[in-house]
């Protein structure tokens, strides 16, 4: 399955849509891009005249691409006659470099382990200069 396809079948749309590109997928994980646009609506009130991403959009943005794109990759359906449905179960993320308006992070995904329909993966965050944004484990569960 190609990048586009596995966007397309995204639940998601603007302004909650956190996935640029994908740029390397794999069944045993995945690495995809999302640069934040300066108008985001959480910037507006997340730290009166010094906007940072809020840890719950990074958060959220690591699970659309670490555990989303990828559980569209493997999961055992027909997309075309029904997207699968997806939610978080856990979440374990540790955070080492704020994140600003404009910044283009990579979020790289492994496979721990995708059995009984639950996906959970080691998920990782770097901004262009190399940082280790955040980093930790998120697992989601698919039907």
């Amino acid at each position: 399955m190609k990048s586009e396809e596995i966007i397309k079948y995204l639940p998601y749309q603007r302004p909650f849509l956190f996935v640029d590109e994908l740029t390397d997928i794999s069944e045993n994980g995945i690495t995809g891009t999302y640069t934040f646009p300066e108008d985001s609506f959480y910037y507006k009130g997340h730290f009166k005249d010094h906007p940072v991403t809020p840890g719950v959009i990074l958060t959220e943005v690591m699970a659309q691409i670490g555990v989303v794109c990828l559980g569209i990759l493997l999961f055992p359906n027909d997309l075309q006659q029904q997207a699968p449905k997806i939610a978080l179960t856990s979440h374990k993320i540790d955070f080492f470099h704020p994140v600003y308006p404009k910044e283009k992070i990579t979020v790289i995904s492994e496979k721990q382990y995708f059995r009984f329909n639950k996906l959970k993966c080691h998920v990782k965050a770097v901004n262009e200069q190399g940082q280790l944004v955040c980093r930790g484990e998120i697992a989601g569960m698919l039907a």
